[in-house]
């Protein structure tokens, strides 16, 4: 009788602790340096599917990444979609447009601030507080610091999903192979220490893969 006591009195503690969130927040990175511009195309693609995917409650944002990142001025389109399906479309529908808007004036960037990137995306889903926190990087992952900034530091990446994609392979790749698996190895390492989970996503015909 005194166990089951203890039981009882277990679940009900366990009951009334904290809810936990189910929505999500995901913020995507797309590299907007030299020819990668070419790629916007299949960064709609994907912020198309991403869209499809999220329900109420869920937050979605996107950003560019040019010299520097590090920046609200680089997000482009964010929104938390609301419980009325009605709303959540026309939410929806303005977030294409401001992402069409936003693909007809890119300009080719001459750095790339991949970590700046990541530190505002960061700072944003850590502000959203959702249950999962998910960070797309559409990118070919060759970072370019300007000179005078300051990147050397770590990424704080606890409870955060890291997804590489179209991660394409530059003409000296093709001259040595281990360039490209080197960028791959080196980002792995970064997030990975900084506490994050990451993976490498090429096939845009897979995209279920990305999101829950």
């Amino acid at each position: 009788m005194k166990h089951c006591l203890t039981l009882c009195l277990l679940f009900v503690l366990t009951g009334c602790g904290e809810p936990v969130a189910r929505n999500q927040g995901v913020y995507m990175l797309i590299d907007t340096s030299g020819t990668y511009t070419e790629e916007l195309g299949k960064a709609q693609q994907v912020i198309n599917f991403t869209l499809a995917r999220l329900n109420p409650g869920d937050t979605f944002a996107v950003a560019s990444i040019n010299t520097g990142s590090f920046s609200e001025k680089n997000i482009h389109a964010k929104v938390t979609f609301d419980d009325k399906p009605s709303v959540a479309n026309r939410q929806k529908q303005a977030f294409q447009q401001s992402i069409d808007a936003f693909v007809k004036s890119a300009q080719p960037a001459a750095y790339t601030d991949i970590t700046g990137g990541l530190l505002q995306a960061v700072e944003f889903l850590n502000e959203k507080q959702p249950g999962r926190k998910t960070i797309l990087i559409f990118s070919d992952l060759k970072e370019e610091i300007k000179q005078g900034y300051n990147r050397d530091l770590p990424l704080s990446l606890n409870g955060f999903d890291l997804i590489a994609l179209n991660v394409t392979k530059l003409n000296s790749d093709n001259v040595d192979p281990s360039e490209y698996l080197g960028r791959l190895q080196q980002w792995q390492e970064k997030v990975e220490q900084g506490g994050g989970s990451w993976r490498v996503v090429n096939d845009l015909e897979r995209l279920e893969r990305i999101l829950p």
